[in-house]
C-alpha cells in the first residue's frame, strides 16, 4: 500500500485552500476589477487571501475593460478591497502599453495602481524606466516617483 501523509495539505495555519477561485473588486457597486486566481489559500477567518498564479482585469465606469494584469502571486484584503500583486508582474493596456514590475498595488476606490518597485513600460517606440509609480490602470497618467528615464521616439497612441 502507498505510504499516507499524516501531515495537513494545507501550508501554513491557512484555514481554507481553494482552486479557480473569482473575486469582484467593486467602487460602491461598480465592477473595477475582476481578479482570478489558479490557487487561493484564505487567512484570518476569510478577511486575506493568498493568492497564486493571478490574472486581474480592470474595467472602466463604463464597463469597458482598461487592462490586465498578470502575476505569479498576490494577495487580496477582503475588507479594504484591495489587492497587492508580486512576482513578475504585467499589466498590459487595451492600446498596447505594457508596465513590468516585482509589485504593485492596486485600490479600487481610487482606481489606483500604485508601486515603489523599479519598473518598465513599454508603448509603442518608447521605453519608460524609473522607480516607483502612481497611474490609473490603463496607464494613461502616469506619475513616475523617482529615476525616471525615456529611450526611443514618444509617439501618440489612440485611443480605442
Amino acid at each position: 500500500t502507498p505510504p499516507v501523509v499524516q501531515e495537513s495539505f494545507l501550508p501554513d495555519s491557512a484555514q481554507q485552500m481553494m482552486f479557480g477561485v473569482t473575486f469582484a473588486l467593486t467602487d460602491q457597486g461598480v465592477r473595477r476589477a475582476h481578479l482570478k486566481s489558479d490557487t487561493t489559500l484564505l487567512y484570518n477567518e476569510g478577511t486575506r487571501a493568498e493568492l497564486r498564479r493571478v490574472i486581474t482585469t480592470f474595467f472602466t465606469t463604463t464597463g469597458e475593460q482598461d487592462a490586465v494584469l498578470t502575476s505569479r502571486e498576490g494577495t487580496y484584503l477582503v475588507r479594504l478591497n484591495t489587492m497587492e500583486a508580486r512576482g513578475d508582474v504585467v499589466v498590459v493596456s487595451t492600446d498596447g502599453r505594457k508596465l513590468e514590475t516585482q509589485q504593485l498595488k492596486y485600490d479600487p476606490a481610487r482606481n489606483e495602481i500604485t508601486s515603489d518597485s523599479a519598473f518598465t513600460l513599454t508603448d509603442a517606440e518608447t521605453i519608460t524606466q524609473g522607480v516607483g509609480f502612481v497611474s490609473d490602470p490603463e496607464m494613461a497618467q502616469i506619475r513616475i516617483l523617482a529615476g525616471a528615464r525615456t529611450s526611443g521616439q514618444r509617439v501618440n497612441i489612440p485611443k480605442r
